[in-house]
């Protein structure tokens, strides 16, 4: 019997199908949100045949509207994806297009803590992306080139629109763009450790969500945690496994 698990977020839709006896993943799918959520998640779930649907996400309520699918919260969902792929972590740090989250697990699993940034776009994927663009380097490609830079400058600002001054202001002062890039993610690191460590950042750490594939946050964070990171091989899909789990259940 197979379930899925589906977390609309607010940029992208993925979508795991599960086979709920053996937990086994059977098909991992991702599209982008638009302005459509919902026939994008009609889109994204066609083909796959599932007895139980479980949606998470910012647009969860939209499924259960349309649907009428079960819907589980986003700390939940990344709660289970992350002690179902790493059942040693204690910790997990999301950083997804739009908010990041930081969660503490308990010995057996559960939330025991947790705090989440969806207020605004400070220090999530869209600022790294917004920045990427302002330096003229493909998103894929930014983390790498922050790693060329050479550590010294600070960005103070983790607004979007002043960071992005600052940005200019030190790229008018001489200083090389890649220092500049690195303090920028030297920034994002130091706002999402902080809140990791307002909830415990105890035992193991998974880090997930889109973000987790930047090789220069990754670095940064292990260098000032001191330790080394789980990260999935498709770190986005641990709300969506979360979900699929969840209706396994």
């Amino acid at each position: 019997m197979a379930v899925c698990g589906i977390d609309v977020g607010s940029r992208t839709i993925k979508a795991v199908l599960l086979d709920a006896e053996t937990k086994r993943i059977l098909e991992f799918r991702k599209i982008e949100t638009t302005y459509t959520p919902v026939d994008q998640c009609l889109k994204i779930l066609d083909g796959l045949s599932a007895k139980q649907t479980v949606a998470t996400g910012y647009g969860r309520k939209l499924l259960q509207d349309r649907m009428g699918s079960e819907s589980v919260t986003e700390i939940l969902a990344h709660a289970l994806g992350a002690g179902h792929l790493f059942p040693e972590c204690r910790s997990v740090l999301d950083i997804g297009g739009q908010d990041t989250k930081a969660i503490s697990l308990d010995s057996l699993g559960r939330v025991a803590k947790f705090e989440m940034n969806d207020r605004c776009a400070a220090g999530t994927g869209k600022f790294l992306e917004f920045m990427a663009t302002t330096f003229q380097v493909p998103i894929e490609k930014f983390g790498d080139f922050a790693l060329e830079g050479q550590p010294g400058l600070s960005i103070n600002s983790m607004c979007t629109v002043f960071a992005e001054s600052e940005a200019t202001s030190l790229m008018a002062r001489g200083h090389k763009p890649q220092d500049i890039a690195l303090a920028l993610h030297q920034s994002v690191v130091k706002r999402s450790l902080s809140m990791l460590r307002r909830v415990s950042v105890n035992g193991p750490l998974v880090f997930s969500g889109g973000v987790a594939l930047n090789r220069c946050v990754r670095e940064l964070i292990e260098r000032e945690t001191k330790s080394r990171l789980l990260v999935a091989p498709q770190p986005d899909m641990l709300g969506a496994l979360g979900a699929a789990l969840y209706a396994a259940q």
